[in-house]
């Protein structure tokens, strides 16, 4: 079996470590596993705007992919948290997977909650990727 490796996404992966101690990814052979992403900034601030909390999330998960040396075209599988569930949330993710997997649709599991890790937070995506052998 492969030892796993552990990745920090910089910036503000690199504050969650330290006040939480956990990591954004691991890498365990060719599979990747994500954390969950909100849409935050290194200054772990957010968007007013729901669509572009639900972007930015997208945009960290591509950052996070990234240490672990993989691309949301490795995609496999989505895990979407929403506070509350606005008419918006399924627009903005759909338009995002558009963006970002132009060439495939992941299987997705999408789920309303009533709380997220920091009480600002309104959208959290974890993915799985694979990566070619």
């Amino acid at each position: 079996m492969n030892k796993p490796e552990f990745f920090v996404t910089p910036g503000y992966g690199d504050r969650q470590r330290k006040l939480l101690h956990y990591s954004q990814a691991v890498k365990i052979g060719n599979r990747v596993e994500t954390s969950g992403q909100g849409g935050w900034n290194d200054e772990w601030e957010f968007p007013e705007s729901l669509t572009d909390e639900i972007a930015q999330a997208f945009r960290n998960v591509e950052r996070t992919l990234a240490t672990a040396g993989a691309s949301w075209e490795h995609v496999v599988h989505v895990n979407s948290y929403h506070v509350g569930f606005p008419e918006e949330v399924n627009r903005a993710m759909a338009e995002q997977f558009r963006h970002y997997m132009p060439n495939h649709a992941p299987i997705w599991t999408e789920l309303g909650v009533a709380a997220l890790g920091d009480p600002k937070m309104r959208v959290e995506i974890r993915v799985t990727a694979i990566l070619p052998e």
